[in-house]
């Protein structure tokens, strides 16, 4: 998790800007409000926020702090995360229509009829689900612990890994476990990183460190281009967003080239304003994410909408298996 405090990396912002922050600012304490944005927001909601990270970080906040109302600048079921979370706190999200195709890519219904057909199995679920999938989930993880996770289930015992499957193969490969079975979903931003991009970057850019979120179709590549040492195994890295902002804190580089959502950019800039981080891929952008805008976030303190609530029989199931996910280890480095 950062802070949003301007830094030297950060771009200069206009009176607009200022006078809408001071707007939303004032309207978050009369509303006894707290506001959270998710790395891939638009900079302009990032730099209001009181707190920017990944989505699980930020949930854990959201329980722990003072406020009564809890503004999510995110996509729906980040805020369903942090309703689990925090049951007794209003928590409100700019635009209710602002979903995730990750997270769509499996029902609660769905997840039932493929644990039938492994009993005994034990379900593992990436946070970017819905809270309905997460009731029906064993234990929950982010890309930054999944393997830590998965380590924690008998080595005789399938796993039913959902529903990232690029991040699932990551698992699979790295802990060379056959029986980790993976959904075949995948967020359409990340997917759509190739393997054709990332080797025209690192080829154009043969000095630059690489950061790379497991969700990328075009993670294999990545660790491909490591192991045949035309993109040098120590400057390959395989991070969570939450990860890559510890890297970018550490790292000398003058240049790193950055497979995932072009949103990262802004927090990367914010904590090194020396280094030179570019997109792999410029077009990848979730639209989801970026429903979030100005107006909308005003709007969304000042009038109480849109308000999201979980069953609350789902939620205390949801929460047992994000709670099993903490309990494992520290889940820090998020999604």
């Amino acid at each position: 998790m950062t802070t949003a405090t301007l830094t030297s990396g950060a771009p200069p912002r206009d009176d607009a800007f200022e006078q809408w922050a001071e707007q939303v600012r004032r309207a978050a304490r009369e509303q006894d409000a707290v506001i959270l944005a998710h790395n891939y927001q638009d900079p302009a909601i990032q730099d209001v926020a009181d707190h920017v990270g990944d989505s699980l970080a930020l949930s854990r906040i959201a329980a722990d702090c003072d406020e009564s109302t809890i503004v999510f600048a995110g996509v729906h079921f980040m805020a369903e995360t942090a309703k689990i979370l925090s049951p007794d706190k209003r928590v409100l999200i700019p635009d209710a229509n602002a979903g995730c195709s990750l997270a769509d890519c499996i029902t609660a219904d769905q997840l039932r009829e493929w644990k039938a057909q492994f009993p005994g199995a034990v379900v593992v679920s990436y946070v970017n689900t819905t809270a309905a999938v997460k009731a029906e989930t064993d234990i929950c993880c982010t890309s930054s612990n999944a393997l830590e996770v998965v380590r924690s289930i008998p080595a005789e015992t399938d796993v039913l890994f959902c529903p990232d499957q690029f991040l699932g193969a990551h698992v699979r490969r790295t802990l060379g476990r056959d029986n980790v079975h993976t959904w075949m979903g995948e967020c359409h931003v990340h997917a759509d990183i190739s393997p054709t991009d990332l080797i025209d970057q690192v080829r154009a850019n043969p000095d630059a460190e690489l950061f790379v979120h497991p969700e990328c179709g075009c993670t294999t590549s990545a660790l491909w281009l490591a192991g045949t040492g035309e993109l040098p195994a120590d400057r390959t890295h395989i991070l969570s967003t939450g990860g890559m902002l510890t890297a970018a804190r550490a790292t000398t580089s003058a240049k790193v080239l950055v497979a995932t959502e072009v949103g990262m950019l802004h927090q990367l800039r914010h904590v090194n304003g020396l280094t030179d981080f570019a997109p792999v891929n410029p077009r990848a952008v979730c639209p989801f994410m970026k429903m979030t805008t100005r107006d909308k976030l005003l709007r969304c303190i000042r009038e109480g909408h849109d308000e999201v609530t979980v069953d609350p029989a789902i939620a205390e199931k949801a929460r047992r298996a994000v709670e099993r996910m903490i309990a494992i280890g520290n889940p820090g480095g998020g999604e």
